[in-house]
């Protein structure tokens, strides 16, 4: 994770009140995808595999977790948001929104999907 940018991001742009859901999400990714590497994709902490899997970007009211091919997910836990024809995201506001089961279930589809030819 050193020298990626996502620790200076969290450091100097990322509202503080938001440090511990992304915390956790950067434990949980690790866990859930540990070959995928940690960098910043669109100005913000992403991870990548072939592909972008997964990014985090910050709004005034919350953060959203997104996969870059989220549409062709299965979405058994309902969490999904987007109607693109690519992207679907969660929506998280505190730590306590963190649903690790569907979280882990999102990115394990995400792995699957990059892993595969395009």
């Amino acid at each position: 994770m050193a020298g990626n940018g996502v620790d200076a991001y969290v450091a100097t742009r990322l509202d503080p009140r938001y440090t511990e859901i992304v915390s956790a999400l950067r434990r949980l990714m690790a866990s859930a995808a540990p070959d995928a590497v940690e960098c910043l994709a669109y100005g913000s902490p992403a991870w990548r595999g072939r592909q972008v899997l997964a990014v985090i970007s910050q709004s005034k009211t919350h953060l959203t977790l997104a996969f870059g091919r989220g549409a062709e997910f299965e979405d058994e836990h309902g969490l999904l948001e987007g109607a693109g024809s690519k992207t679907r995201h969660v929506k998280l506001r505190t730590v306590a929104d963190i649903d690790e089961d569907a979280l882990r279930a999102y990115i394990a589809q995400a792995v699957r999907l990059d892993e595969q030819p395009t």
